[in-house]
């Protein structure tokens, strides 16, 4: 019976070590509400999604960024540094052996110098009976698993801002050929109709209209080679070096005349718990803060120690080589915190009230998380048919312009009339374009809010 009750006691002091957590609450949707004509393959987008554009240039451009850029090699040291913090807390699991060596001498008027000299090595061992160490190594193994996640989201981040900044770039050179093109139409145009200003056949008013066009145009070209060396220097800072423009291909130009949607599989809401690295890494911030605080709590349990040493003393140093007696003393305590101020117990509350914070940022990163792919859906829906649109728009416009400069030189209509469709053409032009950019980084912030398939390459 008394073995009963004291096995009974040391199982309700242990459970005593373990605090009680609350686990988030999130309410996981069972599909997309704007997923409608996406795939919803589970194997979701692949690790190399950028691939799906069928661009060479941006493939190898992702490829230098993440093998270059300074952001991913401070997580990768990060991911370091929690392995190492793993394995020692591992060797506090273990006995911790060690030597002293000791030289002593005394004087007294009786005894004169007495000298004595010992070699004794030492063996220390902390039993973790409350589960301390084992809470350490917990939260050291999920600091890891943050660390890791935390460096696929700073490279799945990297990735997008590089496709991100590469359509851009697409976009501003694309403007500055529209622009250059249309420069040189007006010229041509302010050329006839000042010929036909010297014969009579026009009036100055037509003239100076005709070169207010071309400063405009003119004007126009400075603004897109600004653009377009500006987002070539933030290039550099995402490869960690200075890129070759070399690389800005006509393959590239290609992907906004020739647009075509990406097939990108949205798989299902739950599954985007276990593959967006923000959301993992923030799970595993939790269970490290679930860890940490029972660190706090098995703190306020008493801590048992071992220590052993053993070893050979004389009065000389040879004599540690001579065939001496051995002698050792074995020693265990137990210490148990009594009374602190309240130090330990408010330490234990400030561990709780930080995996109540841990939990509460995965339910936000959750929510996000959600929320980001629903908005990146609602926008290729959007965008799709709006760019659908601006393309017939500038078929229509250019055809406006053609006939309309026809019907000026035939004398069938106002310059007036010239300037509109060109100005319309323009706009349309630009407008356009734009629309096709802005639809190519719709689908890269689709394949980041899914995760950009580093999920598989953890698992690997």
């Amino acid at each position: 019976m008394k073995t009963q009750l004291t096995i009974a006691a040391a199982v309700l002091t242990l459970a005593a070590c373990t605090p009680k957590f609350y686990p988030p609450q999130v309410a996981t949707p069972e599909s997309y509400v704007y997923g409608a004509g996406f795939s919803s393959d589970t194997t979701g987008v692949g690790e190399r999604w950028w691939e799906l554009f069928g661009d060479t240039t941006l493939d190898a451009l992702v490829e230098q960024a993440l093998a270059n850029n300074r952001d991913v090699a401070v997580a990768a040291a990060r991911v370091q540094q929690a392995r190492a913090n793993l394995k020692t807390v591992r060797a506090q699991y273990l006995p911790q052996i060690g030597a002293e060596a000791t030289a002593e001498g005394e004087y007294t008027p009786e005894t004169k110098i007495v000298q004595s000299y010992a070699v004794e090595p030492t063996l220390s061992w902390e039993l973790s009976l409350f589960g301390a160490l084992r809470n350490a190594k917990r939260a050291a193994k999920a600091e890891i698993a943050a660390s890791e996640w935390a460096l696929a989201g700073v490279r799945l981040s990297l990735a997008a801002e590089v496709a991100t900044t590469y359509f851009t770039l697409l976009e501003y050179e694309r403007d500055l050929s529209i622009a250059r093109q249309t420069l040189r139409l007006r010229r041509e145009s302010a050329a006839l109709i000042d010929s036909m200003f010297r014969y009579g056949m026009s009036d100055g008013v037509a003239l100076e209209q005709a070169r207010s066009l071309v400063y405009t145009a003119e004007a126009d070209i400075p603004q897109y080679c600004r653009a377009v060396e500006q987002t070539w220097l933030s290039m550099g800072i995402l490869l960690g070096e200075t890129p070759s423009r070399a690389w800005l291909s006509g393959a590239g130009l290609r992907l906004l005349t020739d647009y075509r949607p990406a097939d990108i599989p949205v798989g299902l809401p739950s599954e985007l718990l276990k593959r967006r690295p923000d959301i993992r890494q923030a799970h595993f911030n939790m269970l490290q803060a679930a860890a940490q605080a029972g660190q706090a709590r098995s703190a306020r349990f008493p801590s048992i120690s071992l220590t052993a040493k053993g070893g050979v003393a004389s009065s000389s140093i040879k004599g540690l080589t001579a065939a001496n007696p051995w002698a050792w003393d074995a020693l265990g305590s137990v210490a148990e915190p009594i009374f602190g101020f309240g130090k330990l117990r408010n330490a234990e509350r400030a561990a709780m009230a930080a995996y109540t914070q841990s939990a509460k940022t995965y339910e936000q990163t959750v929510l996000t998380a959600f929320a980001d792919v629903e908005k990146a859906l609602v926008a290729i829906a959007t965008y799709r048919s709006q760019t659908e649109r601006t393309g017939e728009l500038v078929l229509s416009n250019d055809r406006i312009a053609t006939m309309t400069r026809a019907l000026y030189r035939s004398g069938l209509s106002d310059y007036l009339d010239v300037i509109d469709a060109e100005r319309s053409l323009y706009q349309s032009q630009m407008s356009h374009v734009n629309l096709v950019v802005q639809q190519y980084i719709n689908y890269v912030t689709l394949c980041k809010a899914l995760g950009g398939g580093w999920a598989a390459a953890m698992q690997n």
